[in-house]
């Protein structure tokens, strides 16, 4: 069922997806391997637009599919959730990518390990983060993307927040699934996180 799963949202298949996916969760399956699954169907969607094969409704479309089953997951994760706070993160999609399941991902692990944060959501503008930078003062700053045309978008943005003169207050990760050390470099981040655990990791040596 988690190959058909992948399949159903890869596929645009909406009903399918949802149904699949709450099959799942109510047969006891982690939640957050359902999220991974999203994430595995993510990434294919993101092959399938780089090809040409998938446009922009369907990137629309496979986010509005992941936001519902994203809301079923959340439900089952937050009694687990501490609320003691070890550390404060901002996080977002950056500009120009629509997709969320990745940040997501990270949004709970961080918050079921104690950090208190503020998701931006998708397709956040340079001024967006620095406006939350400003107002909420993180440790923090981490920035996801799917498409590997949104890497001037991380460049862009990490460079306004250096221009704002928050660089220093704060650590910036990036992820999603065509990031790598490279990228981090180009970008100007401080480190890149092949997945949502090693990003918690990371986070957790910073603090």
């Amino acid at each position: 069922m988690f190959e058909k799963l992948v399949e159903f949202i890869a596929n645009l298949q909406e009903e399918e997806a949802i149904m699949t996916a709450k099959q799942l969760l109510d047969g006891g399956t982690d939640p957050i391997t359902i999220l991974e699954l999203c994430k595995e169907a993510t990434d294919l969607v993101g092959k399938r637009f780089e090809r040409g094969e998938y446009f922009i409704p369907d990137l629309l479309m496979s986010g509005e599919i992941l936001r519902q089953i994203s809301e079923l997951v959340k439900s089952n994760l937050e009694k687990d959730v501490e609320t003691t706070y070890i550390g404060k993160v901002v996080i977002g999609t950056v500009e120009g990518d629509l997709h969320d399941i990745g940040k997501n991902i990270v949004t709970f692990l961080m918050e079921a390990n104690g950090f208190q944060v503020f998701d931006l959501g998708i397709d956040v503008p340079p001024q967006k983060f620095i406006d939350k930078i400003k107002e909420v003062k993180p440790d923090i700053v981490g920035m996801s993307a799917l498409l590997t045309v949104a890497f001037e978008a991380m460049k862009a943005t990490v460079d306004a927040i250096k221009e704002a003169g928050l660089r220093e207050q704060v650590k910036i990760i990036i992820g999603g699934a065509p990031t790598n050390e490279e990228v981090a470099k180009y970008v100007g981040a401080d480190a890149y996180a092949k997945d949502a655990q090693q990003g918690v990791r990371l986070a957790k040596e910073w603090i």
